[in-house]
């Protein structure tokens, strides 16, 4: 196989590896998480309005999201390294 096609069977296997199904958990932790807090708990608290701390839990949650990608491409990646194996 040419280099070209290891390539694209590389990438072949990075996209199959990552599907929209992947991401159903994280979207069941972020889709309530922002609801719940910027649409009941932010607006009846102290820290209603575009602030630090508003924009600090838009940060942790961007944050959280960012590890969990993270996550699923090490652990696709090492899927494809130690394809096979026992």
């Amino acid at each position: 196989m040419s280099g070209r096609g290891r390539r694209a069977a590389s990438a072949t296997a990075t996209r199959r590896g990552l599907e929209p199904r992947h991401f159903t958990p994280l979207a069941g932790f972020v889709l309530p998480t922002v609801a719940i807090g910027y649409g009941i708990v932010i607006p009846r608290s102290c820290i209603a309005g575009l602030n630090e701390l508003t924009l600090g839990f838009a940060t942790t949650v961007v944050g959280a999201c960012l590890t969990y990608w993270a996550g699923l491409r090490l652990v696709a990646r090492e899927g494809e390294k130690h394809d096979g194996e026992a």
